[in-house]
Parts: structure tokens; C-alpha cells; sequence
């Protein structure tokens, strides 16, 4: 994924462009770049690395000039160092790219037989080639621009400037967003509202397969077969205060910090604090379903693994749960009856998105659980419930899971009540418990934050870590080792309690500290068993209970007691000491802990 910003403006283009890739560059952050209608002809400056590498090279070498296009990489095809850095350019073209064009190989191949010569190893100055080849050939720059997108094959946003159209930005999407910016006398196109927020909040959001041009006062926007359209201009929740860290070190940290707010909020959406009753945003009946199919990948998948225990288990609701990059391409066997659900932070992951599609085009109804309520995702459902995290700015999601959490519980309230698996009474309670959560969201981090530092530094020197549960606990350990796999880029692994004896007890020993997240509910005595197992065999054993939990636990495992909470929102508290703990052993491992190598917030291509 990678974050696009195009400026048609009135005041010089430079200095906007690093203001809105400040804000992108949780997007990407291998390379940075930024072209502009200079007075000497259209220009470019890259830097690989961060912003702060591409705000020196333009200190040393400026561009002057009021229409620009800026980019933050991160690499799909080509190396991440300056050569394969965008803007890429070929003859009169500049162009900017996130997405993956499949494509790419026949169409170099057909480009370097035609006596064109390639600077970069990246898909996308294929894409500038086309467009260039278009305009050699007699093409208007909107035309030659419409020919190369007809050539291609796969997902793209794409921002494109061309030498003499000095007044121009051209932009494009499929499978990849782009929005349009709507200003005083000015005009943007960006790779999400948050690109485009410092300038305007008046957007409008380009459909599946539209192409834009636009001057200084306008768009014009085409469909994909070429027809011009009018899309709605929306106005947008301003969030610029909700991207700065605030007196945080790191926005991880602040994440954490934000998930009762995240918690509260999102509830609003689904409960009646007053009649005591669930409810989904747009009283969906769940009665109409015989089956709920859960698809998502990464954390989402977690926090729907986790869901899968609750909807079976409280609405009696029969539910799958598939990582969505598999889905589709094993020809799965989907029931009439079955409700598909798509569970992302951003409503574009790629893989996601994919199998919504596919769910779609089988005739299932469908829904989607999203903080974006403007996505791909969320246009293209036929129920959209959304959660009330606000912006995610770190790469590792934090408040985004602990908010889809809290929906998908709300759900299973509201699923077990219309299904009668329980009554109004036992319905009441439950919703009372949610209520609770933001509370006790706010106590475990006060309770454990602190805590937790010695052993997260004792960990930091681990080369392989464990993570154990069971019942929906199995979901959260998963959850804790992904979040330390990306925070400090230490080996970890999640396993359900009981299969340790199949396997991975033999990992154990001194070096490997185990962490187990139990609870003081009905598999507590189980995997304290395992516990045993573990300290038998020298592990080291890290316990995450509740104060129940404390008074049975093994002397030689160290404790964190997090709030004794109902079992239907343990999931919810009992993710934040581990959250946590992926932070403060990144921080003690210097690891960047916003940014980690490789990682991208939101992926939009396959």
C-alpha cells in the first residue's frame, strides 16, 4: 500500500505535498517523492527512506511551483532504494502508483521491443510508458492517459502529471482507492480523505474503475467505459486532531490509550444503554440466516476467530471463519441462508475485498465490519456495521481490533436475542456488561501498563516466544504473537493450550518464555494444567489472569492480573496487556514500532 496526494493549487505545491505524505506515510515508508509544474518544466525530487530524507533533498534542491503530485512507497515490484522511488517517469510523464499491475512483464517486453528503455525495476513506470507512447502518437493527454488504463491488468491508484499540461492532475482507480479533494480554487486527488484533509474535507469518492482529470476548479470524472459521471461530494468528519500523537511517544502507544473512546463509541452504534438491548446498526434480523461465513485476514481474522466461540456458543449461530486471501480460490461451498461478513479496519483490504465479491456474485447477502465508513467496503455491502475506532495511524492494530471485538460481541447479543437463546432479562445483563468495557478497558491499562515493563525486557532478549489459550483465549494468543512478531520482530507463535502436547511442547526450555492468557472461566483449570507442563520442562511462564485467576496460579509463573470481567468481554480487556507487551519489547528492542519493516497499514493488493 502506498499514499498518493495531487495538488491543482494556489499556493506552492512543495510544502502541501510533505504535509499530506506526513500524514500517508503510515501507508509507506521505503521511498517518498514529489514532482512539480516548475517554471523550468515539470520536475521531480525522490529520496529513499522516510519523509524527513525527502524534506532534506527538497531543502537542498526546492521546487517551486503551485501544481504537484507527492507519494509514499511501499515496495511491491523493485527494490525500495531511489531508482524504483515515485514518481516515475517516462518522456513527458510523471506518475504515481500504489496497487500491482499483473500484467507488467508482457507489457515491458512489448515497450523495450518498441525501442523504449526502462530506468527502474517497477510495474509502474510501465504505466508512465503507455501514457507517453499514447501522447507520441497524437493521443489528448485524457485519451492516451484512458488508453494505458485499458492496457492494464490488476489494482491501481494512480496520479499521473504531464510536461506542458501545467494546469492538469490525472488520477485513476481500480481495486485501489482515490478520492477527489474539492477546495476554494484549488483541486486535489488523494489516496484516501486523510491525504486530502489538511486542504479540504469536500470529497468525492471515485468509483470502481473511474478516471479523473482535474484543473484548477474542477473534475471531470469518467466511469470505466468512458462515460462522464457526477459523483456525490461529501462532507467529511474532520480528523486531523485525532493523527497527532498528542504527548505520546509513539501513536501505538496512544492507540492503546484510546480504546475506551473507541469502545464507548462504537457501542453507541450498537446498544440501547436505556432499554437494556443489542441491536445491529440497521436492525438486521437474524432470524433470516441459517449460517454466518467470517472473512478477513490478519488481526481481523483474529477478532473473528474470536467471534466464531460467541456466535455458536451464546446466539447458537452456526459460523465459519476463513482467512479471505484463501477463501476464494479453494471454490468453497457456500449455503443459501449464509450471511458473509467482512471484518477490516480500512473496507479496502484487497484479499477481503475479493472474497466480499465473490460472496456477492454467489447471491449471499452481505455485510462488513469497518472503521472506513466511506471504503470500497462499506459501499459495496448490503449491511454496513461500523465500528468508531477513528484514524489508525500505527501499523499494528490496537483500538481497530478491540472495536471490531466490541461490535462482533454486540452482535452476538443481538443474534441470541432474536434467535431466543436468551431472554430479555439475560439480554439486559449482557448489554450491561458491554457498558462496562470501556471502563475496564481503562483499568487494565492503568493496572498492567507498568507491570509489564521488567518482563517485556526480559522478553526482548527471547529468540522464540509462546503464546497459549483456550476457547476464544486461542484467537487472542494468536492476536499477542502476531502483535510481537510486528512490534519487535521476535519469533512467536500462538497455539490452543490443549494442542501443545502435539508438538510445540517440544520448543520448550530456559530460553522460551511461554505467555498464557487464562482467565478465570471453565478451561481455567485445563490450561493451568499446561502451565504445569510447561514449568516442568524449565519455561519460562508469563500468566495473564484475573485476580481469581492469581490465587490458583503456579508459583514460579509470573502474573499480570487484569480486572475479573464476565467471559463474553474477557476477550476485549484481556487484549490489551498484550498489546502492551508487543510495545514496550519493541521499544526495548529499538524497534520502530509505528513503522516495522515490511509492513504496510492496509493492504490493498493480492
Amino acid at each position: 500500500m502506498c499514499g498518493i496526494i495531487g495538488i491543482v493549487g494556489k499556493t506552492p505545491a512543495a510544502p502541501r505535498v510533505i504535509e499530506s505524505l506526513k500524514r500517508l506515510e503510515y501507508r509507506g515508508y521505503d521511498s517518498a517523492g514529489v514532482a512539480v509544474h516548475t517554471p523550468k518544466g515539470l520536475d521531480r525530487r525522490r529520496a529513499q527512506g522516510r519523509i524527513r530524507e525527502l524534506e532534506a533533498v527538497l531543502a537542498a534542491e526546492p521546487l517551486e511551483g503551485q501544481v504537484g503530485l507527492g507519494h509514499t512507497r511501499w515496495a511491491t515490484h523493485g527494490a525500495p532504494n531511489l531508482r524504483n522511488a515515485h514518481p516515475q517517469k517516462a518522456g513527458r510523464v510523471m506518475l504515481v502508483h500504489n496497487g500491482i499491475i499483473e500484467n507488467f512483464a508482457e507489457l515491458k517486453a512489448e515497450l523495450i521491443a518498441a525501442g523504449r528503455t526502462f530506468e527502474s525495476d517497477t510495474d509502474t513506470e510501465v504505466v508512465a510508458h503507455l501514457i507517453d507512447q499514447g501522447l507520441e502518437q497524437g493521443l489528448a493527454p485524457l485519451a492516451a492517459f484512458k488508453a494505458a488504463l485499458n492496457r492494464l491488468t490488476g489494482a491501481y491508484a494512480l496520479g499521473a502529471l504531464i510536461e506542458g499540461e501545467t494546469q492538469l492532475v490525472l488520477g485513476a482507480r481500480r481495486g485501489s482507492p482515490l478520492v477527489v479533494g474539492y477546495g476554494d480554487g484549488e483541486m486535489f486527488i488523494g489516496s484516501d480523505a486523510l491525504a486530502v484533509g489538511p486542504f479540504t474535507n469536500r470529497v468525492a469518492y471515485l468509483d470502481e474503475g473511474d478516471y479523473v482529470a482535474i484543473g484548477p476548479t474542477s473534475a471531470e470524472i469518467y466511469n470505466a467505459d468512458g462515460v462522464r459521471v457526477q459523483r456525490e461530494v461529501r462532507t467529511v468528519a474532520a480528523s486531523a486532531a485525532l493523527v497527532e500523537k498528542g504527548n505520546y511517544r509513539h501513536f501505538m502507544e496512544k492507540e492503546i490509550h484510546d480504546q475506551p473512546d473507541a469502545c464507548r463509541y462504537t457501542l453507541s452504534s450498537y446498544v440501547d444503554p436505556i432499554g437494556g438491548q443489542a441491536r445491529a446498526p440497521d436492525a438486521f434480523d437474524f432470524t433470516r440466516i441459517a449460517r454466518i461465513q467470517l472473512l478477513a485476514c490478519g488481526t481481523a481474522y483474529y477478532a473473528a476467530l474470536i467471534a466464531r466461540y460467541l456466535f455458536e456458543d451464546i446466539a447458537g449461530l452456526p459460523t465459519d471463519v476463513e482467512v479471505a486471501s484463501e477463501f476464494r480460490y479453494r471454490n468453497p461451498a457456500v449455503a443459501p441462508g449464509t450471511l458473509a461478513v467482512a471484518v477490516s479496519q480500512s473496507g479496502e483490504t484487497a484479499d477481503t475485498l475479493a472474497a466480499l465479491r465473490w460472496c456477492k456474485a454467489k447471491g449471499l447477502t452481505t455485510a462488513a465490519i469497518v472503521n472506513a465508513p466511506e471504503s470500497t467496503m462499506s459501499r459495496e455491502v448490503d449491511h454496513l456495521w461500523p465500528t468508531h475506532a477513528g484514524p489508525e495511524v500505527c501499523v499494528l492494530s490496537t483500538k481497530a481490533f478491540t472495536a471490531q471485538l466490541t461490535a462482533l460481541i454486540s452482535l452476538v447479543v443481538a443474534a441470541a436475542r432474536q434467535r431466543g437463546r436468551i431472554d430479555a432479562a439475560e439480554e439486559k445483563r449482557l448489554v450491561q456488561t458491554l457498558l462496562e468495557a470501556p471502563r475496564l478497558l481503562s483499568q487494565v491499562i492503568a493496572d498492567t501498563e507498568e507491570a509489564l515493563r521488567p518482563i517485556a525486557f526480559e522478553i526482548s532478549r527471547a529468540r522464540d516466544v509462546l503464546y497459549l489459550g483456550r476457547g476464544p483465549m486461542y484467537g487472542l494468543a494468536l492476536e499477542g504473537a502476531l502483535k510481537l512478531k510486528e512490534g519487535s520482530y521476535i519469533h512467536a507463535e500462538g497455539y490452543a493450550a490443549g494442542e501443545m502436547k502435539h508438538g510445540p511442547i517440544a520448543l520448550i526450555d530456559e530460553s522460551t518464555p511461554v505467555i498464557i492468557v487464562a482467565p478465570s472461566d471453565a478451561a481455567f483449570e485445563k490450561t493451568r494444567s499446561n502451565m504445569s507442563e510447561v514449568i516442568a520442562r524449565n519455561g519460562q511462564v508469563v500468566l495473564i489472569t484475573d485476580a481469581e485467576g492469581l490465587a490458583h496460579a503456579p508459583a514460579e509463573a509470573r502474573t499480570i492480573v487484569a480486572p475479573t470481567c464476565d467471559p463474553v468481554i474477557a476477550p476485549l480487556i484481556f487484549a490489551v496487556p498484550l498489546q502492551l507487551l508487543a510495545y514496550q519489547v519493541g521499544l526495548a528492542k529499538g524497534a520502530d514500532v509505528d513503522q516495522p519493516r515490511n509492513l504496510a497499514k492496509s493492504v490493498t493488493v493480492e
